[in-house]
């Protein structure tokens, strides 16, 4: 578990991609937050499921609430909101002490409001007035529909992780819709020193992608774009927030969007098991990292600071993709779509398991 504690010696957050009742009442969170440094925890629709359905902690309230809440939607947020609010609690001292740059916990609005600005925005305000906790974050999609809300939510002060960025062109947006949401706070004369957001980023699922698409002639790509494409990301994050066109925001108190790597466990077993862990460590960055991939890097990860290094190299190797008649931005269109899908079933899932 020392190496875990490296990696936040070297100025990037670790969060926990899982949550569960049995996690929490075991004291096996509370465990990771003191012994390891976790800083963080993130949920959706996928690991909820999980968490509801194979386990036998949530049937007594289960029972009581088919019995008193007629929406399977509700009754839903009735069963998880409880934990997210526990998780929030056990990191509120973290979260005080670091004056809010750690100890956040996300829960996701509907993924059927992916499409549904308005819709969106409602469910954030409501699930951050139930939640009642200063560090929750709600989790809205990177989706165009969905940017005018994210932009919305951090302007009402709502702490707000955008999930399922897969380009740069989809993380440009997202970096300008949150600027523009602290930009309104800031002329209501509204405090922004306590509004957080991370910007996910996935990384895995874009190798996984490209890869079966790389020719045998440029096998030595495989496995590398996901992370050239991460760093191009991290250096126009740095553009963008570093200089004057955020400069009365940041005099003023406000955090830019931190970006956070996600989908970071390896889906090809012939890669190293925490490549995308251990190739993406920066200060000032986060990592969500499930659970068998925390485990492999306390093993045998190596802590260094890597996303700056490469810069030049990250861009020659995205620059080789076009002449192979591969198109990144398209790729990431397709995988967002395709995340949406795959959280779409799993909350239909949820909703046949609670109704």
């Amino acid at each position: 578990m020392r190496r875990l504690r490296q990696i936040r010696d070297l100025g990037q957050q670790v969060w926990l991609d899982n949550i569960s009742r049995a996690l929490l009442a075991s004291g096996e969170l509370a465990q990771k937050i003191a012994e390891d440094g976790l800083a963080g925890v993130t949920s959706n629709p996928v690991i909820l499921f999980n968490a509801i359905s194979k386990g036998s902690d949530y049937q007594a309230d289960l029972t009581a609430l088919r019995a008193s809440e007629p929406s399977p939607e509700r009754r839903f947020e009735r069963l998880a909101i409880p934990d997210i609010q526990a998780a929030c609690d056990l990191f509120h001292d973290l979260y005080v002490e670091s004056a809010g740059e750690m100890g956040y916990v996300s829960f996701e609005v509907s993924p059927r409001l992916a499409q549904d600005a308005e819709g969106t925005f409602a469910a954030a305000q409501r699930l951050w007035a139930e939640i009642d906790r200063p560090n929750a974050m709600i989790k809205i999609p990177a989706t165009p529909a969905c940017l005018p809300a994210i932009e919305r939510a951090l302007a009402a002060g709502i702490n707000v992780n955008v999930t399922l960025i897969f380009t740069l062109q989809q993380a440009r947006a997202v970096f300008t819709a949150c600027q523009r949401g602290l930009a309104t706070r800031l002329m209501r004369g509204e405090p922004l020193a306590r509004v957080r957001a991370v910007a996910s980023v996935f990384v895995s699922r874009v190798d996984t992608a490209v890869d079966a698409l790389l020719p045998d002639s440029h096998a030595h790509l495989r496995g590398q774009i996901a992370i050239a494409s991460a760093r191009t990301c991290y250096a126009t994050w740095v553009a963008h927030f570093g200089g004057d066109g955020f400069a009365a925001l940041r005099n003023a108190s406000a955090h830019p969007p931190a970006l956070l790597w996600a989908s970071t466990g390896t889906k090809n077993a012939a890669y190293r098991d925490v490549v995308y862990v251990e190739q993406l460590i920066g200060a000032g960055t986060v990592n969500t990292i499930p659970d068998a991939t925390l485990a492999a890097f306390a093993d045998h990860g190596e802590a260094a600071l890597t996303l700056t290094k490469g810069l030049a190299q990250a861009h020659d190797v995205l620059q080789a993709l076009p002449g192979l008649g591969i198109d990144l931005e398209a790729i990431g269109r397709q995988l967002q779509l395709d995340g949406l899908k795959q959280f779409d079933q799993a909350f239909d899932q949820l909703m046949t398991v609670v109704g």
